[in-house]
């Protein structure tokens, strides 16, 4: 390689890096963009009474396999059942 075209293909690499750079920065001002919002749903929520740290934990069940958490629920009951609760 001649020094002309490894010159071109350091820059193209660098402006390939630049790009993945400034897209993960762009990402990542979207991922706080979206947790302010959600901050701002359950603000909204707790203001209207419902309880935000159930609601949260309603939020994580649902994103659940439902059989895993069958099974969960089953083997949570019969630990209670075994200690009389």
């Amino acid at each position: 390689m001649n020094d002309e075209s490894t010159a071109s293909s350091s820059t193209v690499a660098a402006q390939e890096l630049r790009q993945f750079i400034e897209r993960f920065e762009r990402l990542d001002a979207e991922k706080k963009d979206i947790a302010d919002a959600q901050k701002e749903v359950m603000a909204e929520a707790k203001g209207r009474g419902y309880d935000t740290k159930v609601m949260r934990k309603v939020i994580a069940l649902r994103k659940r396999d439902a059989n895993d958490l069958a099974e969960e629920e089953a083997v949570l009951d019969m630990y209670k059942s075994a200690l009389g609760m």
